[in-house]
């Protein structure tokens, strides 16, 4: 069994924010093209929307409903208060920003954190602004002390925790960990976990994806299948046994993603009829605490 240990090295999990940005440049989500430029400077970011890599692009409506999942089961909420754990190059924080009376606290590992600190002033518009409260923080989020530390710079009020991606990368024990810091705070504070993270295993397989060998090389070392539920109730059971209840899932629609249509354009009929088989691979939930 590994050993739990707030000191762990996660450094080696950002790569994986560059490529995800990479590929939400291709999508409509906020501030996603934006941040793609900048990732790449000096060199020109041109999304190709005439690829057709199955692969490629089912990667991206991936992402994309992931993205829009979490703001689906965030937006019928009137909590104001909002952690977002390991974001990436993602800039959901900057979206919510500009409601009033929001407070938004957006954390990744160091190294993320000071270059989205680096890309802030460009990403914000002249017409853009900030009419809640939006802070870039470092967290580690298996670290009790520093997690409860970013917790009480929050006003008095119900926390909404929310994260995509983070769960693929730590394993059994480290999200028993995860889950024990959230549910005692949620249980203090009130509020709800809304994660991204429901991934099955063998979805490489049952799509028929083919990683090419950087990202088959990045998600062997990090164990992601090893990482991923065998099934959605084994989640459930995992979730229950950890003192939380499912209140919502999403029910994002693909077909209204705006990267939809060039996953489709890039089908064969054997890739489209194993997706038809497959069923649900994903899952975002909206998690409290009892």
């Amino acid at each position: 069994m590994e050993q739990i240990t707030a000191s762990r090295d996660f450094s080696s999990i950002s790569p994986s924010a560059k490529w995800m940005i990479l590929l939400k440049g291709h999508t409509n989500i906020p501030f996603a093209r934006e941040a793609a430029e900048l990732l790449e400077y000096p060199d020109k970011y041109v999304p190709d929307f005439k690829k057709r890599d199955f692969t490629f692009w089912a990667s991206t409506l991936g992402l994309e409903r992931r993205y829009c999942s979490i703001n689906e089961l965030l937006n019928n909420l009137t909590i104001k208060n909002i952690l977002e754990l390991s974001s990436g190059y993602s800039f959901r924080s900057l979206e919510y920003a500009q409601q009033k009376g929001v407070h938004y606290i957006d954390t990744d590992l160091p190294d993320v954190i000071a270059t989205k600190k680096e890309f802030i002033n460009n990403l914000k518009k002249d017409e853009l602004n900030t009419n809640g409260k939006l802070e870039f923080l470092p967290l580690n989020a298996l670290d009790k002390n520093n997690f409860l530390e970013i917790i009480g710079h929050f006003p008095q009020g119900e926390v909404a925790i929310v994260n995509e991606g983070l769960l693929t990368y730590v394993n059994k024990q480290e999200k028993e960990k995860l889950c024990s810091i959230i549910h005692d705070m949620l249980i203090e504070r009130g509020g709800y976990w809304i994660n991204a993270d429901i991934v099955l295993k063998n979805k490489e397989a049952k799509l028929g994806l083919k990683y090419n060998d950087e990202i088959k090389g990045f998600n062997d070392q990090q164990k992601t299948e090893d990482n991923s539920f065998e099934s959605f109730k084994e989640a459930e059971i995992f979730f229950k046994d950890m003192g939380f209840v499912i209140d919502k899932e999403a029910k994002v629609k693909y077909s209204e993603m705006s990267s939809f249509k060039y996953m489709i354009r890039s089908l064969t009929l054997r890739q489209l009829f194993k997706m038809r088989n497959t069923g649900q691979i994903f899952a975002t939930w909206r998690l409290k605490a009892v």
